[in-house]
């Protein structure tokens, strides 16, 4: 069947053919800062959802103000998860600043929060209270840890997470100290965890016509991240150490030093390890039997780099590469974030977008990752200055440009 034949003949498309971006219709209503909960609704708003982002009047997100660098008036860490939403001033210490929330939560399909539990609840806005008057409503909740157990009170930042979790115990050089992973990984990975779930919620929504409450917090993700490291301790009692660049249970899968740089190395499967064999050839051993498969590669782990490493200091990078390339050996050059955002490959893939602020100057951002066959995602457009929507968001509301003025007057808005 051809991809025009397997598309559904009432699906809507737009002057490309493809079909319009697949959350269009979805309004999501946003209650989050800083990172966790402004990345996962860069995503539904990357897909299509109309995200209204409430902010406080009195300096909005927090992360505007994470810089330098600025792009503009907002910080860069601010611009990179705010694209494809609609910001909407809300003064939530006042009653009347509550109702807006409630009257916007009324209407639409997904609510998305990531304040200390309980904070929500003692304004009025948490699940319980919306869903008297939308039953359908996803709501989800990003927190440290969670809404239930003995530490759901406690604040959660990310590198709390990374500590508790045990990640940190792994990352770093064996002998050096734990270390925090480069990227806030714990607010990233919540963020797409509580993608998931609304994803996930709003598909059962079409079963059963009733939303629900989607709980994610950081230390979960991060324990889930664990994944086969978990899985080696829970099977063998063996508490994981750190490997530095390594792999607990692949080797040679590191990286090494060359001539002149240091390259990354990855020998997936024994077949692959014949052909490394013959590329950096049998000084020292290298072809000893009890390397020939990957348990002997692991068991002798440290005698097998050691000689790896005499002979890799031998040529330089670029000599290397161009070796394993043309015997299909996994190796890469590591790059700096300048030189992996500047990979041709990068490029092509569109993976940074490039939009004109209202002054003329440009805007670059990392684009979404999801490429869909029929499908277009969202036209990017720029983070939202503080309160921009505000007026347009009240009159999609129901209220008129008396009560508008009046909000404004009493500093609800």
């Amino acid at each position: 069947m051809s991809e025009s034949e397997s598309q559904s003949n009432d699906a809507p498309t737009n002057l490309n053919g493809k079909t319009v971006a697949p959350l269009a219709g979805i309004t999501v209503v946003d209650m989050t800062r800083l990172l966790s909960g402004p990345f996962a609704t860069m995503i539904l708003g990357d897909l299509g959802a109309d995200v209204i982002k409430i902010e406080k009047p009195d300096g909005g997100d927090d992360s505007r103000h994470f810089g330098p660098p600025f792009y503009g008036d907002d910080a860069a860490y601010f611009v990179s998860v705010n694209r494809n939403k609609r910001s909407i001033s809300v003064n939530l210490g006042s009653e009347s600043g509550r109702v807006i929330v409630r009257r916007l939560a009324q209407n639409c399909d997904v609510f998305i929060e990531n304040f200390r539990p309980g904070v929500i609840d003692r304004m009025g806005l948490g699940f319980d209270a919306l869903t008297v008057s939308n039953p359908k409503l996803i709501y989800a909740s990003i927190s440290g840890f969670g809404a239930t157990g003995p530490l759901r009170n406690e604040p959660g930042y990310d590198a709390v997470a990374q500590a508790m979790s045990g990640l940190m115990s792994i990352t770093g050089e064996k002998d050096g100290p734990p270390v925090r992973a480069g990227i806030s990984i714990a607010d990233i990975g919540a963020g797409m965890w509580a993608t998931i779930g609304i994803l996930a919620a709003l598909n059962e929504r079409n079963v059963s016509g009733r939303g629900q409450y989607v709980d994610v917090s950081l230390l979960d993700g991060q324990i889930s991240w664990l994944s086969y490291v978990a899985a080696g301790y829970l099977a063998s009692g063996d508490v994981p150490m750190r490997y530095g660049s390594g792999h607990p249970s692949i080797v040679p899968y590191r990286a090494f030093r060359t001539a002149d740089s240091e390259i990354m190395i990855g020998v997936g499967n024994d077949a692959m390890w014949s052909r490394f064999v013959e590329v950096i050839g049998t000084n020292d051993g290298i072809d000893d039997a009890k390397f020939a498969i990957n348990s002997g590669r692991v068991a002798n782990r440290h005698e097998l780099e050691s000689k790896m490493e005499r002979v890799l200091l031998t040529r330089t990078a670029d000599e290397w590469l161009e070796l394993f390339s043309k015997s299909s050996i996994v190796a890469s050059r590591i790059n700096t974030v300048q030189e992996a955002l500047e990979n041709p490959q990068v490029q092509f893939r569109g993976m940074i977008t490039k939009q004109l602020q209202d002054d003329g100057s440009l805007v670059r951002t990392v684009a979404s990752p999801i490429k869909l066959s029929r499908s277009s995602l969202s036209g990017v457009q720029n983070a939202p200055s503080l309160g921009q929507h505000t007026e347009e968001i009240l009159r999609e509301s129901g209220y008129s440009d008396s009560e508008i003025t009046s909000l404004k007057r009493g500093k609800v808005v």
